[in-house]
């Protein structure tokens, strides 16, 4: 069987939550949103293995509650970093070399599904490189600051929706290409938000499947009454 590496990215701090707890360890209905979203990617069983980046301080006390977790595959908890790119970095090193590919998703993605981390690692077994991600609904507006008061910005460009999707977690690469990716970012000091950046910097294609809406990223206080909704309507659908 082909292995395939899942590292959950969730080192963050949560600032913008503004509870004091990284929002990885909040709970949702009495389970913290990082067990929720393994239990989601167990969901799947092309994911072989876990690797979850964590603040350093947590890691002792998340291996104790992983031991009471039934997630029938290895998990292994690594100290992330500064940044999500040097948290992921740390795992990606400690990924085995024959680990055909490797599926990024962040850790407070619960809403995750089994059907979309299939998409990805299809698309990615084909191309090599394939992320999640939704159309966007809204009209984009590329904008320059421009001092003005109450953070005003000037429009400079609208930018055609049918060009603009969101992207989402799992991304999902050939092991290889996502190391060879990250050695160049380390060597031109580059940071970016996502490992689709880090690919596309290459020139390599980077292929989108549909997610969803409802696979948010739970980032402000809002985001968790949306997601406790959400997972009503689930615990309620026929």
């Amino acid at each position: 069987m082909n292995r395939i590496a899942a590292i959950v990215a969730a080192a963050g701090m949560g600032t913008r939550m503004g509870l004091g707890t990284p929002k990885q360890f909040l709970e949702l209905d009495g389970v913290p949103i990082l067990f929720l979203t393994l239990r989601r990617l167990a969901t799947c069983p092309l994911l072989t293995e876990f690797w979850i980046a964590s603040p350093e301080e947590h890691i002792a006390t998340l291996r104790e509650r992983l031991a009471g977790e039934s997630l029938d595959r290895p998990v292994r908890v690594v100290a992330g970093g500064e940044t999500r790119q040097e948290s992921v970095g740390r795992a990606l090193r400690a990924v085995d070399d024959d680990v055909e590919l490797v599926a990024v998703h962040d850790a407070v993605r619960p809403l995750v599904t089994r059907e979309m981390i299939e998409r990805a690692v299809a698309a990615a077994r084909s191309c090599g490189a394939a992320i999640v991600g939704i159309p966007a609904i809204d009209t984009v507006k590329e904008v320059k600051r421009t001092g003005l008061p109450e953070d005003a910005a000037l429009i400079t460009a609208t930018i055609p929706r049918e060009r603009i999707v969101l992207a989402q977690t799992p991304q999902v690469f050939a092991t290889p290409l996502l190391r060879d990716a990250y050695a160049h970012a380390e060597a031109d000091g580059m940071t970016a938000s996502d490992e689709a950046a880090l690919v596309e910097r290459l020139g390599h294609d980077v292929h989108v499947v549909l997610g969803s809406e409802r696979n948010i990223k739970i980032t402000r206080p809002a985001d968790l009454e949306l997601a406790r909704f959400y997972l009503q309507q689930e615990r309620n659908a026929p």
